[in-house]
């Protein structure tokens, strides 16, 4: 049997975890001196509270060996293979762990770790396609030939509503910040090779930002996989995200559109108000 494993940033919600029989492996959001485990016992609510507070931005770490090598008595029986995602490479020793817990554990031969070369649910739409794939049988190594071909077509972009946490994070200068409060400069954050970029800049109220940020995807989306999209957001209102599914409905190309919150992780480097669009290109 193939069982699916995937670190907390994959964001994908408890009604996806347990309709496709994914175990979670959550990575650390460090409060000060206290720490706790995505997506279990923090909300992002907490952690925009204490940000604000503290005017920093939390820490984040890599899952525990003692949390990987529990999640894998867990789940391995032997006999059973595990293919399991992390967060990029460059942006957490997720996968690391991953590894050396399957090398704790003397499995390394049955476990197989993916660097996604992603976040968020662009680690999301592999993990799917990989525990699909498990539902139907297929080996570990068809799975993983799979997703190695689906791993650079993941395209994963989002939109930021306020640059004070990439700011806090050292990821955008205080300059850039203030300026981008004053312009209401909304940028856009792209996902390529395992790295993050800023793209293109939007303009106005984030309602409008979004609108505009969805009409530029949509060449792009056209060429999309079409079974699903992700609307994956870190507290956006409900109406604004019910605009962006709107627009993607009205489309008419995708046969699932799956909204998501953004766990802890992602939404500690963001900030509130963040939203993207996430799909896969069709090589077809």
């Amino acid at each position: 049997m193939v069982r699916i494993i995937a670190d907390s940033t994959c964001d994908l919600s408890q009604e996806l975890i347990e309709k496709y029989n994914v175990a979670i492996l959550p990575l650390h959001i460090l409060l000060g001196e206290d720490e706790f485990e995505d997506g279990r016992n923090i909300k992002p609510e907490e952690i925009y509270r204490w940000s604000d507070e503290h005017g920093t931005t939390p820490g984040t770490s890599a899952p525990s060996m003692e949390s990987a090598l529990k999640l894998y008595g867990e789940v391995y029986t032997e006999g059973d293979e595990l293919i399991c995602f992390s967060i990029s490479g460059q942006m957490s020793t997720s996968g690391n762990v991953m590894r050396l817990a399957a090398e704790e554990m003397g499995i390394t031969g049955q476990v197989t770790v993916i660097d996604s070369e992603n976040l968020s649910t662009g680690i999301g739409h592999l993990v799917v396609e990989a525990a699909i794939m498990a539902k139907e049988g297929k080996s570990a190594g068809e799975i993983v030939d799979r997703i190695e071909t689906l791993r650079p077509l993941v395209r994963a972009s989002f939109v930021v509503d306020t640059l004070v946490y990439l700011h806090r994070g050292g990821r955008c200068s205080g300059l850039a910040a203030m300026l981008g409060g004053t312009l209401h400069l909304h940028p856009m954050i792209v996902v390529e090779n395992g790295k993050m970029h800023s793209g293109k800049k939007y303009r106005g109220s984030l309602s409008k930002a979004l609108t505009a940020y969805a009409r530029d995807l949509e060449p792009a989306m056209r060429k999309a996989k079409r079974d699903r999209v992700f609307i994956t957001h870190s507290g956006c209102a409900q109406e604004t995200v019910e605009m962006v599914k709107e627009f993607l409905e009205g489309l008419g190309i995708f046969r699932e559109i799956l909204m998501t919150r953004a766990g802890g992780v992602i939404s500690s480097h963001c900030g509130p108000g963040t939203l993207g669009i996430l799909f896969i290109e069709d090589a077809e």
